[in-house]
């Protein structure tokens, strides 16, 4: 239920690709439809009848008009009359989706389209999917392509895209030291399996990479069996709108672009086997493995290698190999890029949540984990989150480009508010810098560590509506610190590095504490933070500062209370710290 208060916040600091506003008085306006369809078909979004947008207008008091929707509850009835006629295939919309709010003396109709389930997609109007199918990108509403509206359907089918039969494709295009491989791996984490005495076509048959038609009595591979074990040269044949690459941008000498690089080369056989085989050891070469025993055996494994491989899985399992694009892993000094070809089936927050599982490509993903490699009761990304949490590294940023049917990820081995951003951040601002919120300074070093926010990537971020962020990134604007950039209905924003420091914003009190000389930055950080917040905890140092274990933030208030600059008060069953005095 949206009230004023709610509908002047939206229009004021939501996101435009998430909200669309219809000038209406005496009727509904026909695209009324299309922008359900396409909402229902992306992300979903809030559409609000009776507003008028004025696009090219920045002052957000003068973007928006209201004007009145004459008879308004008659408005409501037509529309649920028609959203349950042929108009559309299928409504997705509750009584709790639509409502009446009067602001400024004027009615206006306000209604919240979910984003559909990816068995319910494509939604389409006027009865026809390949011409009625409509999507929502940076411009607006716009018409499906007819392969979008194929992805749409496949995806709608829980059966999965890698089952389907390659006819004239024999296990002469398997390469067999890829497939022997495999087995020796499956015998190894199965030792009593059944399948271990089977032949290669019926292993093969088993674990869903071969087919027998029945109506011809033969036999053909399916897209999941020549994926994981064709010839490189099979595979290019028949997938070549798919490529495989990795690249390694870490420890880059002058004049490089790459220390290393897989690519289709000729050196290997192009299958996905064998592709996260060649590419796994190079992602964790340089990752620390700490001396462990369990019982008499050493355990290397970290939460770290298992969240790589998890990754590097799950780009695997859930691409479409159907339409064009590249299965692509980048490794630089700051961390990980995953990317594959598709849309996400699920929204970002439920796969954030954990425990949905929804693969594109199932019987690859049984594959993997038959082997010990992925998971498929919908615990890997939170597993991620977890490896990346413990290290006190950014949260992981998992991203879709509905335009370019892209899907990446990004691990980024780095913590929230490194000291050498805190330092350039603090040096670039001056004082003012000390006197922002929590949730500011982790936008600025977020939009300096990741060249850019936007207001969905600091949602993952900071747990927290798009409209409070929203908010909190116009503030940042007026303060000068952040620069906006829009790009059609959403926008970026990116750190002010022309910044001027004014002699009016250094007062008394800001200089006040200058005097007291820090032992190291972090104590500084601390002690700016209580100032400008009052109070602070030691989890709220973790956060904001380089100590990344509980231990270093409780040595770090020890030490501050031992120079009398802090104490230390119980509030409630918790402690926290405030300035002494």
């Amino acid at each position: 239920m949206l009230d004023e208060k709610q509908i002047i916040e939206l229009l004021k600091y939501g996101e435009r690709i998430n909200l669309e506003c219809k000038k209406a008085e005496g009727k509904l306006p026909n695209s009324i439809w299309e922008t359900y369809s396409s909402f229902a078909n992306t992300s979903g979004g809030i559409i609000l009848v009776g507003v008028e947008e004025h696009m090219k207008e920045i002052d957000p008091s003068k973007r928006f008009t209201f004007v009145n929707v004459e008879n308004a509850e008659r408005r409501i009835i037509e529309f649920w009359n028609t959203i349950n006629s042929d108009k559309v295939n299928i409504n997705i919309l509750v009584d709790e989706n639509i409502g009446i709010c009067q602001i400024d003396g004027k009615k206006i109709l306000w209604i919240e389209v979910p984003q559909a389930d990816y068995k319910q997609r494509p939604v389409y109007i006027n009865g026809n999917p390949i011409k009625g199918s409509y999507k929502r990108n940076n411009e607006g509403d716009y018409h499906c392509t007819e392969e979008e509206v194929k992805a749409m359907l496949r995806d709608a089918n829980d059966s999965g895209n890698d089952g389907g039969t390659l006819n004239g494709y024999t296990m002469d295009d398997i390469d067999i030291n890829s497939l022997r491989s495999y087995r020796i791996e499956f015998e190894h984490r199965n030792p009593e399996h059944i399948w271990n005495s089977l032949d290669d076509v019926q292993f093969l048959k088993n674990m869903g990479g071969y087919i027998i038609d029945r109506s011809t009595g033969k036999g053909w591979l399916t897209v999941a069996g020549l994926l994981m074990f064709g010839k490189g040269l099979s595979v290019r044949e028949r997938f070549d709108n798919i490529r495989m690459d990795y690249i390694d941008e870490s420890n880059l000498v002058s004049g490089s672009r790459w220390s290393d690089r897989l690519t289709y080369d000729g050196l290997w056989e192009n299958n996905l086997y064998n592709f996260i085989h060649q590419v796994l050891p190079r992602l964790v070469s340089n990752l620390k493995r700490p001396f462990r025993l369990e019982g008499m055996v050493r355990v290397d494994d970290t939460p770290v290698h298992k969240a790589i491989r998890e990754a590097i899985v799950n780009m695997i399992i859930h691409s479409d190999y159907l339409i064009t694009g590249v299965l692509k892993i980048i490794k630089t000094d700051k961390g990980f890029q995953f990317s594959n070809p598709g849309n996400l089936k699920l929204p970002v927050q439920m796969i954030y949540e954990g425990g949905h599982s929804v693969a594109r490509n199932p019987r690859i993903q049984t594959m993997f984990r038959m082997i010990g490699l992925g998971d498929n009761i919908g615990s890997g990304f939170p597993a991620i989150l977890d490896a990346w949490k413990k290290e006190n590294w950014r949260k992981p940023d998992l991203s879709q480009n509905e335009e370019l049917h892209q899907v990446e990820l990004k691990l980024w081995m780095a913590s929230l508010m490194p000291e050498e951003c805190l330092e350039y951040l603090s040096k670039l601002f001056g004082i003012k810098y000390s006197h922002l919120t929590r949730e500011e300074m982790i936008i600025l070093g977020t939009a300096y560590l990741e060249n850019g926010v936007t207001n969905t990537r600091m949602q993952s971020i900071l747990d927290l509506h798009s409209i409070e962020i929203g908010h909190i990134l116009s503030e940042l604007v007026a303060k000068n610190m952040l620069i906006n950039h829009p790009k059609g209905r959403w926008t970026s924003y990116y750190i002010n590095h022309a910044y001027e420091i004014q002699e009016e914003q250094i007062e008394l009190s800001d200089l006040s504490y200058k005097q007291i000389q820090f032992k190291n930055k972090s104590d500084q950080i601390i002690y700016d933070y209580i100032q400008t917040n009052g109070f602070i905890t030691t989890h709220q140092i973790l956060n904001i500062t380089s100590i990344t274990t509980q231990a270093g933030a409780s040595a770090a208030v020890r030490r501050m209370m031992r120079d009398g600059l802090i104490q230390k008060v119980r509030q409630g069953r918790h402690f926290i710290y405030q300035l002494n005095g």
